[in-house]
């Protein structure tokens, strides 16, 4: 527990520091390479303070042009590593109220993160659409269908909503599978241990059409939950 303390008091002002830098990037780069450079070398140091190494493989998987990687969530060091070691400028997809964290929010909408609103059904799907648009416009997103750690290595159900975007945005879903990460931060527990992480690139998807909507997105839903488990260290 001593070492998750030590990580923290040099985690969280590091964060603020990286998160206030990486505005001041943005307003001299739109295109967000600067800002994208901030996040990997944030993520990078993040994981070194704990002596954590990233390996990915299957990286020839990823096709050309905008996709969606969709992953299984078992720690709060998924995000590190994915930014820290994916060979692809990432946009994160992420509840509304993460962007009115003052510094932090601002950041992530001065980076492009997507943000979605789940507070009702009508904002729900318009806050889709946004994010389907912005997709096709050419971001690569990483979205965790389960919606939340899983405390046991195995994959959750998975919710609805990404698999509704990637039927709107129409683009390649490339499914991951990320071990060792949740015995290096086991959900809701407050250690953290050393040790290593990787992430398995599955062939990509295409969202197929289907009689109806519903029935393409359980499709895909299912197409994805077999790559991601095919890999998955129990």
């Amino acid at each position: 527990m001593a070492r998750a303390y030590l990580f923290l008091t040099v985690f969280i002002p590091l964060t603020f520091l990286f998160a206030l830098s990486a505005i001041i990037g943005t307003l001299f780069d739109a295109s967000g390479r600067i800002y994208a450079a901030h996040a990997r070398l944030w993520a990078r140091l993040s994981l070194a303070l704990v002596a954590v190494r990233v390996t990915v493989v299957g990286a020839e998987n990823i096709p050309a042009g905008p996709v969606i990687f969709m992953s299984n969530h078992q720690s709060n060091f998924d995000i590190l590593a994915l930014l820290a070691a994916m060979p692809r400028q990432l946009y994160m997809i992420a509840k509304k109220e993460l962007f009115d964290i003052p510094v932090f929010g601002a950041s992530m909408r001065r980076g492009g993160y997507i943000p979605l609103d789940r507070s009702d059904g009508r904002r729900a799907l318009k806050s889709m659409d946004n994010a389907a648009a912005i997709i096709r416009s050419g971001k690569s997103v990483v979205m965790f269908p389960e919606g939340t750690r899983s405390t046991n290595y195995q994959l959750l159900p998975f919710k609805r909503g990404g698999f509704m975007l990637a039927q709107r945005a129409g683009v390649p879903v490339v499914p991951m599978t990320i071990n060792g990460s949740g015995r290096i931060n086991p959900a809701g527990r407050t250690r953290i241990y050393p040790g290593n992480i990787t992430i398995t690139l599955h062939p990509p998807i295409l969202p197929a059409s289907a009689a109806s909507r519903n029935e393409a997105e359980s499709r895909l839903m299912t197409q994805v939950h077999s790559a991601i488990s095919s890999s998955l260290e129990l």
